[in-house]
């Protein structure tokens, strides 16, 4: 009994990291803590060719570049697009090649999973991911060891837009973001529904003027995980 607590508790224990204002105190690195006149702001579940064009397109017109947590499978189904967040000057990173909860899969499926995601990504992109973030931010002990074998190094979130709920618009995901949000943070927005409810991309899309203008009040510069010193 002893023995078969242990090991849950090996395997689980990390997923008290997805409780927000917990990761924040006592893990700040992993929370995407960083320079304090910067903000990252990135993009999950993509990329999409229904929505993912779409972002940059908006990105570009702030002048500004994000880092994208790419999922393998839809690279494989559009390596092209990848190739084009990554051409734009964008940062890619792996959300793994599944969205499946790491809580519900043994350390050998989670390890093939970031190694075959990993594979995907850099082939599409030229680019090696730095960055991983699990599904749903739910880290499990094999999460943990897959990652640093693969040299990559796991940051969640500081703030999110709650972008895809049904119910989420625009002014919501400013709202929620903006609540969260403050020196040296790194905001979660979806670039896909892919995995959400069906065309709530709309929302973190038409949030981003919003959040220009939230960002530039505070003082805040934008950009990828790179520049933000984490």
């Amino acid at each position: 009994m002893a023995g078969a607590a242990a090991l849950a508790a090996g395997h689980a224990g990390p997923a008290v990291s997805v409780i927000g204002p917990l990761r924040r105190a006592v893990l700040p690195r992993l929370a995407g803590g960083g320079r304090g006149d910067h903000v990252a702001l990135t993009f999950d579940d993509g990329p999409d060719r229904a929505s993912t064009p779409a972002f940059l397109e908006a990105l570009d017109g702030l002048g500004w570049r994000a880092t994208f947590f790419m999922l393998g499978c839809m690279v494989e189904r559009d390596p092209g697009l990848a190739g084009e967040v990554a051409a734009a000057g964008h940062e890619v990173a792996l959300h793994g090649y599944d969205h499946v909860s790491h809580l519900r899969r043994a350390p050998g499926p989670v390890e093939d999973d970031l190694r075959r995601g990993f594979d995907v990504v850099a082939g599409a992109t030229g680019h090696a991911p730095v960055w991983f973030r699990p599904p749903y931010g739910h880290l499990s002990g094999g999460t943990c060891r897959a990652a640093r074998r693969l040299g990559l190094r796991t940051v969640l979130w500081t703030a999110w837009g709650r972008d895809w709920t049904a119910t989420a618009t625009p002014a919501s995901v400013v709202g929620r973001v903006g609540r969260g949000v403050g020196p040296g943070a790194t905001v979660l927005l979806h670039d896909s529904d892919c995995t959400s409810a069906p065309l709530s991309w709309r929302s973190a899309l038409g949030a981003l003027p919003g959040l220009a203008d939230l960002f530039a009040a505070r003082g805040l510069a934008v950009g990828p995980l790179a520049d933000h010193d984490v």
